[in-house]
C-alpha cells in the first residue's frame, strides 16, 4: 500500500480534507446507527448533524462535555462528485487514520473495515458503485472503545448499583497515560491507478567506499510477469539527473560516488540527502503506471556498546513526542508539524521516539527530509494486564507491526522499531508474548533494530534479553522518592550499569521528566516549578555525560510538549512533563536542553546562538545554583 503521490500516470487525488456531517451515536446500546441503517442515507436525514472538520479528533470541537468523553460509534459522511472519464481505472479509497474501528460505506455499500488506529487503510471502489451524474457519498462508522484486545488496552465498566448509577451507565478504563481521542484524524483520499500498477516498493541500501547500492524489490498486480511489456527503473539524485537504471522488478542499482542520508547534527555536508527511486511499468496492451519513492542510501548496526548511522557512532540527544494540538486532538495539522520541526531544530534535537503510537506520514516525511531521526513506535502501550498477553492481543499486535514496517520500510529517518512502551515485561507471559513480535519484526525487516521501551525493575525483567537496544524509562526523583534529586545520580548510575552488565547491549534512556507547571516559581526548588524541573534534568545529563561514549546511546527527555490525559487527581489538565507548553511555548527547561544538545553537537562548552548572542548561558546568571 503505497501513499498516493503524484506522478504523470497518477495525477488523479481527491482530498477530501473539510467540514463533514457528524452524529455521535448516544443510544443506550450505541446500535442505533446500526439498527436504522444509518449508511443508507445522508446522515443528516437521520437526525440531527453537526459540521465537524476532517480532520481532527471530535472530542474537543464543541462546548459539549458529554462529546468530548463520548465512548461509543459515532457516525460521519461526505459527498463527492467523481469524473466519468476515470471510470476505466481503479478507484481507491484511502483513510490515513482512524481511532479506533472503523467501518467505511460508498452510496450505502460497505467498502472496508479495519480494527486500529494511526496506521493506513484503503479499500477500492468498483465503477458501478459509483455515480457520474450525481454525488457520491462516503459514510464512516468510528468506535474508540478499547478492550483488553485492543492496542492500546483498556477495559469497560459496567457500574449496576442504580442507588449511584443510572441504568446502562459505564466508563472506560484507560490503560495509558493520554487522552483517548478519537475520530477521522487524518486524511481521507479518493485517488486513481492503472489496473495493472506498481502494488509495492522494498528497498534496501549499503555502500562500501565509493560506491552505493540500492537493492530493489517491486511487486506489481499481475501475477504473471509475462503481462508487462517494459518495466523501467530509474535512480535520480536531488537535482534529477539518472544516476542509475535498471529494467527489472528485482536487483542492485549501483550508485557512483554516493550522498549518504545523515541526521542533521551529524555536521555533513549533505545531510538528510534523498534520491528519487521512480519505476515505470507497461503491459503489452501499452497500460502504464508510474511511481515515484523519495529514499536515502544509509546503513544501521548495533555492537554491545554503539548505535551505528553509516558506521559512525550516534548519539541521540532527542525527545519524545505526542502528536497532540490544542484543538484538533490528534488531527493532522500542517501549522502545528511546521512549528514542531522549527522547535526540534532550535532545540537541537536529532532524534525523536513516536511515542506511543505511529505518527502521520506526512510528519515522517519532514523526518526524512530534515534529517531527524525516528524511533518508530506501535500502539502497544500498557500491556500490563494479564488478559493483556493473551493469543487474541498476539494476533492484533503481529498485524499492526506488519501495518507499521510495511509502511515505513523504505523511509532513512527510521533507525529502530519499538514494539510497545512499558509493559509488564516482568510477568510469565510477557516472553511468550513478545518474543515471537520481536522475532516477526526483525524478520519483516532485518536491516533495523528492534526494541520495546522498559520499566521494570532489571532484576525482574525477561523480555530485554530479545531486543537489539535496550530502551528505558526512568523517574527517579519523581515516581520515586518524590523531589530527593540528591539521590538521582546514585540511583540511576547503578541502575544503568546493572542493565548493561546484565543484557550486554546499547541503552538509550528513551523517557525521564518531571511534571512542571509554567510560570511557577518557588526558591529553594519545589516539585512542579520550572526550577525543579531544571534541577531534576541536571542531575540527569550529570549520570548521561558520565556514560556517553560507554554504553548510554541515547537520552531522550519526556516530554516535548505537554498534552492531554484524561481526568484524574495526578494531573492538572493532561501530563505538563513538557520542556514547551501545549501551545509550544518555552519553558527554562527548554533553554536548559537547548544549551545541552549544541553543546553535544559542537563539543564546546559554550553553545552561540545563529544570532550570534548567547543562548541559554544567560540564564546561568539568573538561577547560578541551578545551572551552574
Amino acid at each position: 500500500m503505497l501513499y498516493p503521490r503524484q506522478t504523470w500516470a497518477r495525477a488523479f487525488i481527491h482530498d477530501l480534507t473539510g467540514m463533514w456531517n457528524f452524529r455521535a451515536d448516544d443510544s443506550v446500546s450505541r446500535r442505533q446507527g446500526f439498527d436504522e441503517q444509518w449508511y443508507l442515507h445522508s446522515l443528516s436525514k437521520t437526525g440531527k448533524v453537526i459540521p465537524m472538520p476532517v480532520p481532527s479528533s471530535y472530542n474537543d470541537i464543541t462546548q459539549d462535555k458529554g462529546l468530548r468523553d463520548f465512548v461509543g460509534w459515532a457516525w460521519y459522511d461526505t459527498e463527492f462528485y467523481f469524473p466519468r472519464e476515470l471510470l476505466n481505472k481503479r478507484i481507491v479509497l484511502r483513510l490515513d487514520s482512524v481511532h479506533y474501528n472503523a467501518i467505511v460505506w460508498v452510496n450505502g455499500q460497505e467498502i472496508m473495515r479495519h480494527d486500529g488506529g494511526h496506521l493506513p487503510f484503503e479499500g477500492e471502489i468498483l465503477g458501478h458503485q459509483l455515480s457520474v451524474d450525481d454525488l457520491n457519498r462516503i459514510t464512516v462508522a468510528v468506535n474508540n472503545t478499547l478492550t483488553p484486545t485492543t492496542l492500546p488496552p483498556g477495559e469497560i465498566i459496567y457500574e449496576n448499583d442504580t442507588n449511584r448509577y443510572p441504568p446502562g451507565y459505564f466508563v472506560q478504563k484507560l490503560q495509558m497515560d493520554f487522552f483517548n481521542y478519537a475520530g477521522i484524524h487524518r486524511s481521507v483520499k479518493i485517488y486513481t491507478t492503472p489496473k495493472v500498477y506498481v502494488n509495492d516498493i522494498t528497498l534496501v541500501t549499503d555502500y562500501k567506499d565509493d560506491k552505493g547500492f540500492v537493492n530493489f524489490n517491486i511487486t506489481t498486480s499481475t501475477s504473471s510477469p509475462s503481462d508487462l511489456r517494459s518495466i523501467d527503473v530509474v535512480v535520480r539524485d536531488a537535482y534529477d539527473h539518472v544516476v542509475g537504471k535498471a529494467g527489472n522488478l528485482k536487483g542492485t542499482i549501483d550508485i557512483p560516488n554516493p550522498n549518504l542520508w545523515w541526521p542533521w547534527t551529524m555536521n555533513t555536508s549533505s545531510p538528510a540527502y534523498l534520491y528519487k527511486f521512480e519505476v515505470t511499468i507497461v503491459t503489452k496492451d501499452g497500460e502504464k503506471d508510474n511511481y515515484l519513492l523519495p529514499f536515502g542510501i544509509r546503513t544501521i548496526n548495533v555492537t554491545n556498546t554503539q548505535l551505528l548511522i553509516n558506521d559512525r557512532p550516534f548519539y541521540c540527544h532527542g525527545v519524545a513526542k505526542h502528536e497532540d494540538s490544542d484543538i484538533r486532538g490528534k488531527g493532522l495539522d500542517f501549522p502545528l508539524i511546521a512549528k514542531d520541526f522549527n522547535l526540534l531544530k532550535w532545540l537541537g534535537t536529532n532524534c525523536i521516539r513516536t511515542s506511543h503510537y505511529p505518527y502521520a506520514e506526512e510528519i515522517m516525511d519532514q523526518c526524512d527530509r530534515q534529517g531527524i531521526v525516528v524511533i518508530d513506535e506501535c500502539p502497544g502501550v500498557g500491556i500490563t494486564k494479564k488478559n493483556n498477553f493473551g493469543p487474541v492481543s498476539l494476533s492484533h499486535h503481529l498485524k499492526v507491526m506488519e501495518e507499521l514496517v510495511q509502511r515505513d520500510k523504505n523511509r532513512p529517518s527510521v533507525i529502530m522499531w519499538s514494539t510497545a512502551n512499558e509493559p509488564d515485561s516482568a510477568l510469565p507471559e510477557a516472553v511468550a508474548y513478545f518474543r515471537p513480535i520481536l522475532e516477526h519484526t526483525k524478520a519483516l525487516d532485518p536491516t533495523r533494530p528492534v526494541t520495546f521501551v522498559a520499566n521494570q525493575d532489571v532484576n525482574k525483567e525477561l523480555v530485554s534479553q530479545y531486543v537489539d537496544v535496550i530502551c528505558i524509562n526512568r523517574y527517579n526523583a519523581w515516581y520515586t522518592d518524590c523531589s530527593h534529586t540528591e539521590l538521582i545520580q546514585r540511583q540511576l548510575g547503578n541502575d544503568l550499569h546493572k542493565w548493561h552488565g546484565k543484557f550486554n547491549k546499547p541503552i538509550i534512556v528513551a523517557e525521564y521528566g518531571a511534571d512542571t507547571i509554567a510560570g511557577l516559581h518557588q526558591d529553594p526548588s519545589f516539585v512542579f516549578t520550572e526550577e525543579y524541573q531544571i534541577e531534576f534534568m541536571n542531575e540527569y545529563h550529570q549520570v548521561f555525560d558520565s556514560l556517553r561514549g560507554d554504553f548510554l546511546v541515547g537520552e531522550m527527555v519526556w516530554n516535548f510538549a505537554d498534552f492531554m490525559t484524561k481526568q484524574e487527581i495526578i494531573r492538572v489538565v493532561g501530563n505538563k512533563k513538557g520542556v514547551f507548553t501545549r501551545q509550544r511555548q518555552p519553558k527554562m527547561s527548554a533553554h536548559l536542553l537547548r544549551s545541552r544538545y549544541y553543546k553535544i553537537i559542537n563539543s564546546t562548552d559554550v553553545y552561540k546562538g545563529h544570532s550570534g548572542k548567547l543562548g541559554f548561558n544567560h540564564y546561568s546568571n539568573i538561577f547560578p545554583n541551578i545551572i551552574g
